[in-house]
């Protein structure tokens, strides 16, 4: 099964003006740097060496729990290369790792797992806080900053642009996101989502992912009388949502699919639908709404099906 559900009036368009523009862009030469942009958190940034005054700006947060992982992996420069190639300012960022040594499972409590998200929500607003002090230099475009995360990342990003309490005191009144790609992530509260905050949203999400949930569901699916247990909004709670509200977003589920979905994004053929939105975000033509179901998933997830595999 590969079903796929498209609702734009310009996307036949839209896909050739892609095309048209990622051929003219590759390329382009670029400029890195790394830089620290709070405390001793590191951001590597890559800008393309044009004149463009207005540049859309994309920011990566790599996984690993709030414990482990690296801003500076291969894959994650390689990732924002590829598209600072195409005209787009790029970074991927360090964030404090308050969960370093730790679980974040099912033995760590709540609150806990609620201040983690918190602080990396506010690293992040503070990595684009350095980059809107830059942006005359860079040639940025405040409103066309995208963030995009895999697992604790995308947990991080998620909450960044949704968790109002962690702009304070970091971005300028108003500021709002131009967009966002979550990588098997999950939100707090879906009640924040709102026709006023809500951002176009990319989406990638396994059916069968057992540390964060596809739709609404247990953390890790701890039980009810452990002290991790923690309630969370999958991908699919807030596309659906999204939906509801007649915003832009695009999901793609993968059926059996595991915990992979947060790092197989990034690799190059699975870019066609992150390519599509990115270029969306930067013409904003027409609107993007849709759905596409993969069957590449091999995993067994009775605890967790949700029912939403089945052909229609």
């Amino acid at each position: 099964m590969n079903k796929q559900i498209l609702y734009s009036s310009r996307l036949l368009i839209l896909v050739i003006a892609l095309f048209l523009t990622m051929s003219a862009a590759k390329g382009q030469k670029i400029k890195s740097e790394t830089v620290v942009y709070e405390d001793t958190l590191g951001m590597d940034i890559f800008t393309p060496l044009t004149k463009n005054a207005n540049k859309p700006v994309l920011i990566y947060v790599h996984g690993g729990g709030f414990s482990g992982g690296k801003r500076d992996d291969a894959q994650h420069l390689d990732f924002c290369k590829r598209y600072a190639a195409e005209g787009w300012v790029t970074a991927t960022i360090s964030y404090h790792l308050t969960m370093k040594d730790q679980s974040f499972s099912c033995d760590q409590p709540v609150q806990n797992k609620i201040n983690t998200m918190f602080v990396a929500a506010q690293n992040i607003h503070q990595s684009v806080a350095y980059l809107l002090k830059r942006k005359n230099e860079l040639g940025i475009d405040p409103s066309k900053i995208v963030l995009a995360g895999s697992s604790a990342g995308a947990e991080a990003v998620l909450h960044a642009v949704y968790w109002d309490k962690t702009y304070e005191g970091i971005l300028p009144e108003g500021f709002k996101y131009g967009g966002m790609i979550s990588m098997a992530g999950a939100l707090l509260d879906e009640r924040w989502v709102t026709s006023e905050s809500a951002v176009p949203s990319l989406f990638y999400h396994g059916t069968c992912d057992n540390l964060v949930p596809y739709d609404n569901a247990a953390h890790h699916y701890c039980s009810a009388d452990q002290t991790g247990f923690m309630m969370l909004y999958g991908s699919y709670s807030l596309a659906m949502k999204l939906k509801e509200l007649d915003k832009v977003y695009y999901l793609v589920t993968d059926c059996g699919g595991g915990h992979e979905w947060a790092s197989k994004p990034i690799e190059e053929k699975y870019r066609k639908h992150m390519d599509l939105f990115l270029e969306w975000i930067v013409r904003r033509e027409g609107s993007i709404q849709g759905h596409t179901i993969l069957s590449e998933g091999t995993n067994q997830c009775d605890y967790n099906d949700f029912g939403f595999c089945k052909v229609e």
